[in-house]
């Protein structure tokens, strides 16, 4: 990708490293995620349109969301698992 604005590419970049440090605890492996996560970024990589690339930030923070919700929720459960065993 070489978009115009550099300032897109600082974000997409920004944007890739956050989700490669959250995959590093998916449920299913780093293993599992980190090559998914790449091909997803790769297959964007000749877009050129600013807006598609904006819309593509905002879809990767909205995954990044719901990582950080799945994660929450695991702890949550983990939680909740050993303290309902004390009662």
């Amino acid at each position: 990708m070489t978009p115009q604005n550099p300032a897109l590419r600082l974000q997409v970049i920004k944007i890739y490293k956050e989700l490669l440090f959250l995959v590093r605890e998916y449920p299913l492996g780093y293993d599992y995620a980190r090559p998914r996560l790449h091909k997803a970024f790769m297959s964007q990589a000749g877009v050129d349109d600013e807006e598609k690339i904006r819309s593509g930030i905002k879809r990767a923070e909205f995954v990044k969301k719901e990582i950080e919700a799945l994660y929450y929720l695991k702890r949550y459960r983990a939680l909740r698992q050993r303290y309902d065993k004390i009662d």
